[in-house]
């Protein structure tokens, strides 16, 4: 299944293919493009610890795939013992990355609909997996779509728009969230111009959407992540567009780290900032963001630079993979059934009952 709809020269996130699932190794971009065949669900795990898929849309999927390829050799297993490694390997991959819902939202879906399933053996249950994880993989395509056109009034001609980490195609199994606007606006013929921060300390910003975006024949520049308040004094950026990995039920959302810096610098400049995701990274369940666990990544990644040390040997590092923006100071949420603005907890437990409805 592969199912990419923009026009670029990327090969897909992931795909599904003989009962296998293939990841594009995202942490050897933009120099290498390689896709890996995943044959394990550690091989999964270790996929979406290290990052090679990321971004919570992709994680999701990459989800329901990795636990079809958990249970691929249970096939012949009884209905009991097949749900119960289920369970089992559900719970291992949910330990991958604490801080994006998706994984989660993913996980317990895959897990009801085998509860719910009628089938009565290993081989029926799998096959019943493998067709919801095309489901997930299907509706998440059309949800960066839907995404795109309640977000594109969003992108008028002649602007600047910031966008921080990566919330791209590379982030989804679509056109992306963040970037799904810009993506529509370009195809329509809009010009306008793009400026992504780098996101240290990985780059996703430098390697992986400004990367996206320059193969899709946008305009793009790359700046450093403290450049951004300078150009928004300087009257270069007039819209903010960023991704999540879980909003709370107040509103207030966790994206990558530095994302915090950019809607504080928005606010004080007047500059709209907007986050998009998928209603499925909304999670009521979490009244606020303070309540978000962060995840905390190892030193290397911040003492070392292209594999060179930059810090001195003994430097204590701190490494939060996220931050938490306050409702405050966000202006919108995209949604792929429109934009969410304030009072947050009340119309986004709105968009939640109008998702249930549908």
């Amino acid at each position: 299944m592969a199912l990419q709809p923009h026009k670029s020269n990327l090969p897909p996130t992931l795909e599904w293919r003989d009962d296998t699932l293939y990841l594009l190794d995202q942490t050897r971009l933009p120099l290498e493009s390689v896709v890996e065949a995943t044959d394990s669900v550690e091989a999964v795990w270790r996929a979406i610890h290290e990052l090679r898929v990321r971004g919570a849309p992709a994680i999701g999927v990459a989800a329901a795939y990795g636990l079809c390829v958990a249970m691929r050799p249970e096939r012949e297993a009884s209905r009991e013992a097949f749900l119960a490694r289920l369970e089992q390997h559900a719970a291992y991959l949910d330990s991958a990355r604490p801080t994006a819902v998706n994984l989660r939202w993913a996980l317990e879906r895959m897990l009801a609909h085998a509860r719910g399933a009628s089938a009565t053996t290993g081989a029926g249950l799998y096959a019943a997996l493998v067709a919801e994880a095309g489901r997930i993989h299907h509706e998440d395509v059309e949800l960066c779509a839907k995404i795109g056109e309640h977000g594109r009034p969003l992108i008028e001609p002649g602007k600047g728009v910031l966008t921080h980490c990566n919330a791209g195609a590379l982030a989804t199994t679509g056109i992306g969230t963040a970037t799904a606007p810009l993506y529509c606006a370009h195809g329509e013929g809009a010009s306008f111009r793009v400026y992504a921060d780098e996101t240290r300390p990985l780059l996703q910003g430098a390697r992986l959407t400004a990367y996206e975006l320059q193969q899709a024949g946008l305009d793009v520049t790359l700046i450093t992540d403290s450049m951004a308040p300078a150009l928004m004094a300087q009257g270069l950026i007039d819209l903010v567009i960023v991704g999540t990995d879980r909003v709370a039920a107040n509103g207030d959302v966790a994206n990558k780290i530095g994302t915090l810096g950019v809607a504080i610098a928005a606010k004080h400049f007047g500059i709209p900032f907007y986050v998009a995701c998928p209603s499925s990274t909304l999670d009521l369940r979490t009244a606020r963001g303070a309540d978000i666990v962060i995840e905390e990544r190892g030193a290397d990644e911040v003492a070392r630079l292209a594999g060179r040390r930059i810090a001195p040997e003994g430097m204590k590092v701190r490494n939060p993979a996220f931050d938490v923006t306050p409702h405050a100071l966000v202006t919108g949420i995209v949604t792929e059934l429109g934009i969410v603005r304030a009072p947050y907890e009340a119309n986004l437990a709105a968009l939640f009952a109008k998702r249930a409805a549908a």
